[in-house]
């Protein structure tokens, strides 16, 4: 069996009609309608996993993952941000991950839309914020 991973994150709603799963998702600017080809056992399996989540205890926050997003850069693999603490993630390419704590919504955006993500982390964020590294062998993505 193959696993991949699955970000959810931006789901808001699903349905199903004539044969098409109806995927409501936040793009954070607008939201966007998507129909793909889906039996409705596709819906239902959706509908049971969101009953499963829903009913499992959350976990304490400091053990709850950072949605993470690949980037195309030559220093880091992958950006994460949690906005309700102000921690910026960072999974560089050597396949270490490091918090900067208080970071603003502001940097964050502004790394994000980055010409060059690396250039703007070491003006911006390296040695301007508090950081920690993860041990990512108990860090679930």
């Amino acid at each position: 069996m193959k696993l991949s991973k699955v970000d959810l994150s931006s789901l808001l709603a699903i349905a199903h009609s004539d044969g098409y799963l109806q995927l409501l998702l936040d793009r954070g600017d607008e939201l966007e309608f998507l129909e793909i080809p889906a039996p409705i056992q596709a819906y239902e399996g959706l509908q049971e996993l969101n009953e499963i989540i829903a009913e499992t205890p959350a976990l304490p926050f400091a053990e709850q993952p950072i949605a993470m997003l690949p980037v195309n850069s030559s220093m880091a693999a992958a950006v994460g941000y949690d906005s309700d603490e102000c921690i910026l993630q960072v999974e560089f390419q050597n396949g270490a991950v490091y918090q900067y704590t208080g970071v603003d919504s502001q940097t964050w955006e502004d790394l994000h839309s980055a010409d060059s993500i690396g250039s703007f982390f070491n003006e911006e964020i390296k040695g301007r914020f508090e950081s920690e590294r993860i041990d990512t062998d108990d860090y679930c993505y």
